[in-house]
């Protein structure tokens, strides 16, 4: 029996990156999207197309309904899931933060931080030994902004991947021992359509290797922290940054 992992935001960017990775590998991919079914559908043919399997499923993970219609529908259709990709995020309105409105600091949380532990919590319930479960792998896709601060344009941003940072470390020893390994990858500024270019550029300056990463360069670290290469690493957070910390 195959691997099943969902990763969420698999649509574009990493996290499209991701799911054609994971599924090269073997596993049944469960591509979640939000509002472009366009590009879940396009990701889930390239797979299907190189001899994979992988479906895609439309929920909001803040939504805590969506997230269970979500991994109910994976139960039904892939089987039970064995790995998870926390990487549906936003970054908000680049904003100081005496112009934040409650509402957008609520959203933005509720995609950032509250969207990643429901996710967390279903794959548990049916990931966890406790619950008669086989195991498997969290992987929470966070950001070198939880260092940087991003001061000026992004600290409520900056804040939610700390908040996830946090959540991770307590996490992977909560569940360690019923195997279930949960760790952390914190990418750089990454050539996705989130950034524009003229960010991506003035970044890459600031950058030790002089370049921004590819969507597949962080992929690669989030599948091996899936994979069974990683097998006794737990509350790890790896910066995938290019020298920049």
């Amino acid at each position: 029996m195959s691997n099943v992992t969902i990763v969420t935001g698999g649509s574009r960017g990493i996290g499209a990156a991701t799911a054609k990775l994971a599924a090269s590998h073997g596993d049944a991919v469960c591509v979640n999207y939000v509002n472009d079914k366009h590009a879940a559908d396009a990701v889930v043919a390239d797979i299907v197309a190189a001899g994979g399997k992988a479906i895609a499923v439309k929920a909001d993970t803040s939504n805590e309904a969506e997230v269970i219609a979500m991994f109910e529908q994976v139960d039904k259709e892939l089987g039970t899931v064995t790995g998870l990709v926390n990487n549906a995020g936003i970054n908000g309105n680049r904003k100081r933060v005496e112009e934040l409105t409650p509402d957008e600091i609520a959203h933005l949380l509720a995609v950032n931080v509250t969207g990643c532990i429901i996710c967390a919590r279903e794959a548990i319930k049916r990931m966890s030994t406790k619950h008669g479960g086989q195991g498997g792998a969290i992987v929470n896709v966070s950001s070198g902004s939880a260092n940087l601060g991003n001061p000026g344009i992004g600290v409520l941003y900056a804040t939610s991947k700390g908040a996830l940072n946090s959540f991770s470390i307590g996490l992977s020893q909560e569940v360690a021992a019923e195997g279930i390994r949960v760790n952390v990858v914190a990418p750089g500024m990454t050539r996705t359509d989130m950034p524009g270019e003229d960010r991506l550029k003035a970044q890459a300056e600031k950058i030790p290797m002089g370049r921004v990463a590819e969507p597949i360069e962080i992929a690669e670290a989030i599948w091996f922290l899936l994979s069974d290469k990683a097998g006794y690493i737990a509350g790890a957070n790896i910066r995938v940054g290019g020298g920049r910390l």
